[in-house]
């Protein structure tokens, strides 16, 4: 393919926009009353603080269309865009506004975020089935940083140098996943650090959500402590927890006679970050456990601890008499069969898929020097997440799963013209577009909500 002719360019055409999709998204969102929501919660009377809600919908309304910093945020400010939209702020005003955050602003904030998922989940088919049964998924993940000047930078587990972002997640087994909560740390944290709390605030977000059925708390071995489990038996949640290889497990694992290994065959091979190799095949077995007894004797908890075993490639391992392995324990109460637990948190992989999709957008930078506007750019990336994702749920059954890159290029970064009659804007978009028909959609189910289903 090539360009016909000599092609030259001029920027002048003011009738234009590039983000067309915006439109159906912010509708999506006075429908869920974001601005309402910021308004009712976050309170600022630092400068540069007021108009909050304007504010957070530009941050939000910039991360949907695809900004990955303040400077971003310009995109906002182009063509026709001043008449598709009202209450744009300058990127320099959005940069005074998060460096006016303080700890309680940001939780505030996140008050806001979780109150805005809730609404959203009323006005599309979010979380699908979570009457029945769905996920809760937390991991967190180190967002690097360069030079000297961010507040809280440090080196965490990976050995670089950067801040520490906590992520829940909720899905169902039917549906894509969206952001329940999401927390900022400093660089060196553990992991573990604030995550009971974060728990929590998940699980009673989820359920307000719609997941009233069975949820299930899922996460890796660095989340393996009594505060977590706490959390989530205190809000009625099943748990199924990576555990670490610490004497008391190894010892569990050693009782498991050689006659209640289970072998199973993954239908797809997966990945064994021990080993660095994919696997098809393994060995699985069970045996009653009781976690956390150096602790109190109240705060003992006795649930299941599935053990998933697969022989050791590693040469200096084997011997010529026995087979090695290399043994993988998850400690559970659930109430699924062995071999469906077992499968089932393998599920927790999805929450990896989260942090990729988030680094690919708005996580791309953490924008400011200053740790609390840093702390509030992910809660404003979460919700636009969700806008995002809800938005995919409007428009198809294929974007209901998409990531929110593909939604991005194919719902909101369409170019248009803009026209007015009789005192109404006219979107002119372009034709032949392949997702016209979707696009429409979710502008209709924006409007008027999602045609109703029997």
């Amino acid at each position: 393919m090539r360009v016909c002719h000599s092609v030259s360019a001029s920027f002048d055409e003011p009738n234009l926009v590039s983000c067309a999709g915006l439109a159906p998204v912010l509708e999506l969102a006075a429908r869920a009353r974001l601005e309402d929501l910021v308004a009712e919660r976050v309170r600022i009377g630092r400068p540069g603080g007021g108009n909050a809600e304007l504010k957070v919908s530009c941050l939000v309304a910039g991360m949907v269309a695809g900004a990955d910093c303040i400077d971003d945020m310009a995109l906002l400010r182009h063509g026709a865009m001043g008449r598709l939209t009202t209450g744009v702020r300058a990127p320099s005003t959005l940069g005074t506004f998060l460096r006016s955050f303080t700890f309680g602003h940001v939780r505030q904030l996140d008050a806001a975020a979780s109150r805005l998922l809730i609404n959203l989940s009323r006005h599309a088919p979010l979380l699908v089935g979570a009457d029945e049964l769905a996920y809760i998924d937390v991991d967190d993940t180190v967002r690097q940083t360069y030079g000297y000047a961010k507040q809280g930078a440090g080196h965490g587990y990976t050995g670089a140098k950067g801040l520490n972002a906590l992520i829940a997640i909720v899905s169902t087994p039917s549906s894509a996943p969206v952001i329940a909560a999401a927390r900022l740390r400093k660089g060196s944290a553990g992991s573990s650090r604030g995550a009971a709390r974060l728990v929590a605030d998940a699980l009673v977000t989820a359920k307000a959500a719609g997941a009233t059925g069975v949820r299930v708390l899922r996460a890796d071995s660095a989340f393996y402590s009594r505060d977590v489990v706490a959390a989530a038996t205190r809000q009625r949640s099943a748990f199924s927890i990576t555990t670490r290889q610490d004497p008391a497990i190894r010892r569990a694992i050693a009782t498991i006679e050689e006659h209640a290994w289970t072998q199973i065959k993954y239908p797809n091979a997966i990945y064994d970050e021990d080993q660095q190799a994919w696997i098809s095949d393994a060995q699985v077995a069970e045996v009653p456990y009781t976690a956390f007894t150096s602790r109190p004797k109240a705060e003992h908890v006795t649930a299941r601890l599935i053990v998933r075993r697969v022989k050791d490639m590693n040469p200096a391992h084997q011997s010529e008499q026995f087979t090695a392995y290399r043994y993988h324990a998850v400690f559970t109460n659930s109430l699924l069969p062995m071999l469906a637990a077992e499968s089932a948190h393998r599920g927790h992989a999805i929450v990896e898929q989260v942090i990729a999709d988030l680094k690919n957008g708005p996580l791309a930078h953490l924008p400011s020097g200053q740790f609390w506007a840093n702390s509030a750019w992910p809660v404003c990336a979460a919700m636009a997440f969700n806008l995002t994702r809800a938005a995919g749920t409007l428009a198809s059954a294929f974007h209901a799963k998409a990531t929110t890159g593909t939604i991005r290029e194919q719902l909101i970064n369409v170019p248009a013209r803009l026209s007015r009659s009789a005192r109404r804007t006219q979107l002119h978009l372009p034709t032949s577009w392949p997702w016209e028909t979707q696009w429409q959609r979710l502008l209709h189910a924006a409007r008027h909500g999602p045609p109703a289903t029997t």
